[in-house]
């Protein structure tokens, strides 16, 4: 019998389970995309290309790693790390020496701005030339010495250079004039010029450091015999490095050296202990697909971006698709109290009616989910596509489509569905028969008391959490924003026939002063707080989840533009059109007639560990005068002085915000880790407010720019010196970066390019925003337009009873109002206790909400009221006044 009624109820009343299937349509879509993203980043990868010849390719291991305890058992944590990870170039000979080797090459890649008549090229040690496979090969001329370079053939010809020809190139590590002593075939990679080994080790800006080992086996060595033999090595690698850690913390322990010595012995011991417990960036063994992610390093931070999206940001979408499923299979379930209670008094039993809700279910929500799978997977390739061409994923990378997201998309919308089902069906089937009708004919009172208690438990946990999040650190506090907006949501959702009661009695004077359609809307809403909260809930989602995501970005935006204006005094900003400016630039400028003081700076980051969890910070590495920083940069320094930054290699600078969460203050050593994963313990001399916008670690020049993918300063800012003609400072500043061209703006030009670097964060938070708030946004206007729908009889006892087309579309206008009103208020109360320690951890101030934003949302929430309130309303009234016997039908 249930299998019959729920079939039938399908087949011959589809517009009652419409509203169901758009929201188990839509939950799908979103599940099916976040499920595609996060497996996509724990496979994402490429083939090698430039190693594809080489089946074994030595590199230093991406990652930076800690053991951190949970309980009583104990876990590795990772991080990618911010820049290029490099091994021991003295691994090379160690390696070629093994007896299963042929040959074993060394491979650097830094980049060369474009030059007169040359396209921007990379540059590479003579070592290297061979690794792409035999036609990767000199085909003219002959080895370059150490003034001179091999160009590959194509880019040779373009610029009309051959043999003997002389152009100017720089490189991180400096510019100079080169004599062209051969041609090399042309590279797939693309323009590429080679230097001497000598040389290429000086001009990439990390000496002794490179970026892989390409090994050959000699002929009858299978991979397998090959791999095993430069593992050996490089545990024999790793046990001397040990020995030396171990001598050099005897050494500190004794306490015979000097202070400088101490400082190294104590890395030293750092280095020691992380290569004993794994953790940093050791050479590492690549085979296969491997090889690739050496090829582009990347892909590691493109993994952690997509697994961050599929992961942390589809586990809020998944939990927001449940809660809208529930919410609507919930309401559908409600609207049907007369049709249940009918069966009941005719003699259904409750384990009938039960089945009934759970076949119908059955029947909806897999054919739902289904549907779901191809939106999902159109929005998975439009998303992934954006990062894509934003840079934020490397070229090559494939988007990795299989079947369990598509699989647990229909599974979490059917238990969805069915719990949603069993949970409204329980009231209707534990009525007795004869008390069905009478009691499915006006609203239930008030909520029952376990929703009550459990609504106000996920009202006081999201307190607790926001509290909690208040004495977080700015991107601890940020984590947790959404789960306090969760919290609420909950909280409203289970409160939601209270919270319409204290709605309807707070907008009950202003709505009577709107007439007859006012009093009649403000009567409704009284009388059915429940039809009020499930229309109320969705909007509250819309508010909560957008003004939170858009309101992170502004205050941070905010925050970021105000300290930028105020911290740079510079009267100049130098920078390049090409990869960066070279080493020397700022000791070049500060020569330049006019000018003050000049100071470069290279950006980069820094990984720390914060309670068991590892993060990662902007860094600025501080190149020229420390004693003039000042004159080019205010940062609000708090305690300490940014003169002392570089009067020793190991000292740092810490925003506020930072030194906090680390717990350490001027004079403390700090652990940290610099881009490439390299441990050091920096001495803290200084303690700054506007870390946002800058970084918030600064350390000297020298002490960064070996652990750097490529060793190029960001910008060089100047300061004039009193009565300088400023024309005439920067056009000789203008001629800074050589054959590449410079650009010199003023303060704005630094402020162009913080806002540059803020874009595709901001375009996440943009895309979260819509993705959600889109999402919420069609469930709740599905749900009024189901809410309108089943007041059919309502509207039609009150045309019998004289009122007018006109007044019945005002009280409904004055309903959705109502609706817009309170689900805007509520919405912005829970974004804004979410958003007050995130502001305060981050950029210590109060949220910032931007009229441009704030309003456009407020006014789409009215909009969407009135049009999914309005449009039902117009077709219900195109009938005449009937019976009130028809209108139940």
């Amino acid at each position: 019998m249930s299998n019959g009624l729920a079939r039938a109820s399908v087949r011959f009343r589809p517009a009652s389970f419409a509203g169901t299937l758009v929201a188990l349509l839509l939950g799908a879509a979103v599940v099916v995309a976040c499920g595609v993203l996060l497996q996509t980043g724990l496979t994402a990868g490429v083939a090698p290309q430039r190693y594809a010849g080489a089946p074994v390719v030595v590199a230093a291991d991406p990652m930076v790693r800690i053991t951190a305890k949970v309980g009583s058992d104990t876990e590795t944590r990772e991080l990618t790390t911010p820049e290029r990870a490099r091994t021991d170039a003295a691994l090379v000979g160690r390696i070629a020496a093994l007896p299963g080797v042929a040959a074993a090459r060394p491979d650097s890649a830094f980049p060369l701005p474009a030059g007169a008549g040359t396209p921007v090229l990379t540059g590479r040690g003579f070592a290297a030339l061979g690794i792409a496979g035999p036609a990767d090969r000199l085909v003219e001329g002959r080895a370059p010495g150490a003034d001179e370079v091999v160009l590959d053939a194509d880019t040779a010809r373009a610029a009309h250079l051959a043999p003997g020809a002389k152009l100017t190139l720089t490189a991180p590590g400096g510019t100079g004039d080169y004599r062209v002593s051969g041609l090399a075939a042309a590279q797939p990679a693309g323009p590429t010029a080679w230097f001497a080994d000598a040389t290429a080790d000086r001009l990439s800006g990390h000496p002794g450091r490179i970026d892989a080992i390409a090994v050959q086996p000699r002929e009858g060595v299978d991979r397998a015999a090959l791999v095993a033999q430069v593992r050996q090595a490089l545990d024999a690698q790793a046990l001397d490095a040990q020995a030396l850690g171990t001598k050099a913390v005897d050494a500190k322990a004794a306490g015979t050296q000097a202070v400088d010595a101490k400082a190294a012995g104590t890395q030293a011991a750092d280095a020691k202990a992380a290569d004993a417990q794994a953790l940093g960036t050791g050479a590492k063994v690549f085979t296969g697909d491997g090889r690739g992610t050496v090829e582009q390093p990347a892909i590691g931070e493109a993994r952690t971006l997509l697994m961050g999206l599929g992961g942390s940001f589809g586990g809020y979408a998944t939990m927001t698709a449940i809660f809208v499923v529930m919410s609507t299979v919930a309401l559908a379930t409600g609207q049907r109290a007369r049709e249940f209670a009918l069966l009941r008094a005719i003699g259904a039993t409750p384990r009938q009616i039960r089945r009934t809700i759970a076949t119908e279910a059955m029947l909806v929500a897999p054919v739902a989910g289904a549907l779901g799978i191809l939106p999902g997977l159109a929005l998975a390739r439009w998303w992934f596509d954006e990062l894509t061409s934003r840079g934020a994923v490397p070229q090559g990378v494939r988007l990795d489509v299989g079947p369990l997201p598509m699989v647990a998309a229909v599974l979490i919308c059917t238990l969805a569905a069915l719990t949603a089902g069993f949970l409204a069906g329980r009231r209707p089937a534990k009525l007795r028969p004869g008390q069905a009708l009478g009691a499915a004919a006006v609203e239930p009172g008030h909520p029952g008391k376990v929703r009550t208690v459990i609504g106000l438990l996920f009202a006081a946990g999201g307190v607790v959490a926001a509290a909690f999040a208040a004495a977080l650190d700015g991107m601890n506090a940020a984590n947790t924003a959404l789960g306090v907006v969760m919290c609420f949501m909950l909280a409203v959702a289970l409160l939601g026939p209270w919270v319409a009661r204290v709605a309807a009695a707070v907008f009950g004077a202003p709505l009577r002063a709107g007439g007859a359609p006012g009093s009649l809307a403000a009567d409704n809403t009284r009388a059915n707080a429940r039809r009020l909260a499930s229309a109320i809930t969705p909007i509250v989602l819309v508010t909560a989840f957008c003004g939170t995501l858009l309101f992170i970005q502004s205050t941070i935006g905010h925050a970021t533009g105000a300290n930028v204006r105020d911290g740079i005094v510079a009267d100049h900003v130098v920078g390049s059109t090409g990869p960066g400016l070279p080493a020397g630039t700022a000791e070049r400028a500060a020569k330049v007639p006019g000018v003050e003081a000049a100071v470069g700076v290279l950006r980069t980051a820094a990984v720390y560990t914060h309670d068991q969890q590892l993060g990662s910070a902007t860094a600025l590495g501080v190149d020229g005068d420390p004693a003039r920083l000042a004159r080019v940069l205010d940062l609000g320094v708090r305690s300490g002085s940014l003169a002392d930054l570089g009067r020793a290699a190991d000292t740092v600078a810490l925003d506020r915000t930072l030194a906090d969460a680390l717990d350490v203050g001027v004079g403390d050593r700090v652990p940290l880790r610099l881009g490439d994963g390299t441990p050091v313990r920096p001495a803290v001399v200084a303690v700054y407010d506007r870390g946002l916008g800058f970084g918030q670690v600064l350390l000297p020049r020298a002490a960064v720019a070996g652990h750097v993918t490529a060793g190029y300063d960001s910008q060089v800012l100047v300061a004039d010196a009193p009565g300088a003609d400023r024309t005439a400072v920067a056009a000789g500043l203008a001629g800074l970066a050589g054959p590449g061209g410079a650009t010199v703006t003023d303060r704005a030009g630094f402020v162009a390019q913080s806002d540059k670097m803020m874009e595709l964060s901001a375009w996440a938070n943009t895309v979260m925003a819509g993705v959600l708030g889109g999402f919420a946004a069609v469930t709740a206007a599905n749900t009024l337009v189901m809410t309108v729908l089943d007041r059919r009889r309502e509207v039609a006892l009150l045309r019998l009873a004289g009122t007018t087309r006109r007044q019945v579309r005002g009280m409904l206008r004055w309903e959705a109002l109502l609706v817009a009103a309170t689900g805007l208020v509520i919405g912005g109360v829970i974004a804004w206790i979410a958003l007050v320690p995130i502001a305060r951890g981050v950029a210590n101030s109060s949220p910032y909400v931007p009229p441009a934003l704030a309003l456009p949302l407020a006014a789409g929430a009215v909009l969407l009221c009135l049009g999914a309130t309005g449009l039902p309303a117009r077709a219900l009234l195109r009938t005449r006044p009937v019976a009130l016997g028809a209108a139940r039908q």
